[in-house]
């Protein structure tokens, strides 16, 4: 793995434990700053839009042949925003011939849920107002 690639979100070396969610606890530095690496992956709207291509295709996966006429972009900078999402653990792909195919990597986007997803049925915490604050 390159210095560049991450970890998939919430496994550590041989672990499979999942991040904590935000409402049940923080998020301790390491966590924080590998998911701030997949949210910039996904702070890109050519990016997010790849993604909803690549997922929502029936079949579960996509020719890079079929992404690349929806841009207005040059087949190397659709290459790079797929290499990002790819790095980021969100999409994997395989070469066929002279195609890449890609498909989504629902354990990320799953876990990405889990972390932003408030327990069922758990209220939320109760705020309080800021000193000084009129009533």
């Amino acid at each position: 793995m390159s210095n560049q690639e991450l970890r998939v979100l919430g496994q550590s070396d041989g672990a499979g434990a999942c991040c904590p969610g935000l409402l049940t606890a923080p998020l301790d530095e390491d966590q924080a700053v590998e998911l701030a690496k997949v949210f910039k992956a996904l702070g890109d709207p050519v990016r997010l839009r790849l993604l909803s291509m690549i997922a929502s295709r029936p079949g579960g996966e996509v020719c890079v042949c079929d992404l690349t006429p929806a841009f207005d972009l040059s087949q190397p900078t659709i290459s790079h925003h797929l290499k990002l999402l790819r790095q980021a653990g969100l999409i994997d792909c395989e070469r066929r011939g002279t195609w890449v195919y890609y498909w989504l990597v629902p354990e990320t986007t799953d876990r990405l849920a889990g972390i932003l997803t408030r327990p069922a049925g758990e209220p939320l915490p109760e705020r309080t107002a800021p000193a000084g604050a009129a009533s």
